[in-house]
């Protein structure tokens, strides 16, 4: 998803109505509209007794923000519970929630920095996970709100990449399998001290080599590499200067080919004459003069070979 045409939300603050599409979160924008026209009262009101609240001093601030963002989440989710999808307090409340576990998203996104894509893209898919773990938490089940959101934040960041960063489309199972020989491979590394050979990942895995170095080649395949770009590391020219052109003598070949196996089939005079005329070029005067016989001789000659010739192609045949 490219950052031009991604929905735009800006790194510190949320503003719901440019963020989420109605295809992507139903009831979003009317969230949003609800959000916008007031502040939650009462998620304000909770938010501020918790900021009121007198941290111990010997608990780092990163500790503190989280403890009073767990306490938050808790509470508007008890308020959502009672609250009629599709009004406005609870588009208000739901807003409050998605602002409030951004971080969150936040988090989870900065695992994945090393894909070269902007982080913004990836925040905004990741909110949209969030969203779909708000609408189906269930408090009452006695999770803590981050440990379910988190699987489903990071689960549609990989969905994005998957289907919308590759430009080579690699099949799903040979993705998914990719995963699990990254996975073995890290064991593998930790276990020996060194890096595992391929056939110690199709052992561990129960799958064929081949299918391991096509895991690995797939795994690579994120985006087309243009053949004019200039190889990386090894200093050499592009793809584009270094293929092999087109020999124009390779046409001839299985000429060159034909005629050999119907010349050997010439008396051996009439042999000679073709020689001396098509490779020595010779005229049929001095081939007259060479051989001791009349040109008009040479020119009946040169007439029944091709003759025979023709009659013994088998491709024209």
């Amino acid at each position: 998803m490219p950052a031009s045409t991604a929905p735009q939300v800006p790194p510190q603050s949320v503003q719901t109505n440019q963020v989420f599409e109605p295809h992507q979160a139903v009831g979003a924008h009317q969230a949003v509209g609800a959000h916008q026209a007031a502040e939650p009262q009462q998620a304000v009101d909770t938010s501020q007794a918790i900021a009121t609240e007198t941290p111990d001093s010997t608990t780092p601030p990163a500790r503190t923000r989280g403890a009073d963002t767990r306490a938050l989440t808790q509470v508007l989710f008890g308020q959502l519970k009672d609250l009629e999808p599709g009004t406005p307090e609870h588009g208000r409340v739901r807003a409050a929630l998605i602002e409030a576990n951004l971080p969150l998203v936040r988090y989870a996104a900065a695992r994945f920095r090393s894909r070269n894509e902007p982080m913004e893209d990836v925040v905004q898919v990741g909110t949209i996970g969030l969203i779909n773990a708000i609408d189906r938490f269930d408090p009452e089940r006695g999770v803590q709100f981050p440990t379910f959101a988190m699987p489903t934040v990071v689960g549609e960041i990989k969905r994005y990449f998957r289907d919308n960063v590759r430009t080579v489309h690699v099949p799903r199972r040979l993705h998914e399998l990719w995963v699990q020989v990254t996975g073995a491979t890290e064991d593998l590394t930790t276990a020996h001290g060194r890096s595992p050979t391929t056939a110690e990942i199709a052992e561990r895995l129960k799958i064929s080599e081949d299918e391991v170095l096509a895991c690995i080649e797939a795994g690579r395949s994120y985006h087309a590499t243009s053949l004019e770009a200039a190889q990386e590391g090894d200093g050499l020219p592009g793809l584009l200067d270094r293929l092999g052109y087109e020999d124009p003598a390779l046409a001839g070949v299985e000429h060159r080919d034909l005629v050999r196996h119907l010349l050997v089939q010439l008396p051996e005079r009439e042999q000679r004459i073709l020689l001396l005329r098509y490779y020595s070029n010779l005229t049929q005067s001095q081939i007259s003069a060479e051989l001791g016989v009349s040109q008009m001789h040479v020119s009946r000659l040169l007439a029944r070979s091709f003759a025979r010739l023709r009659s013994a192609n088998r491709i024209e045949a």
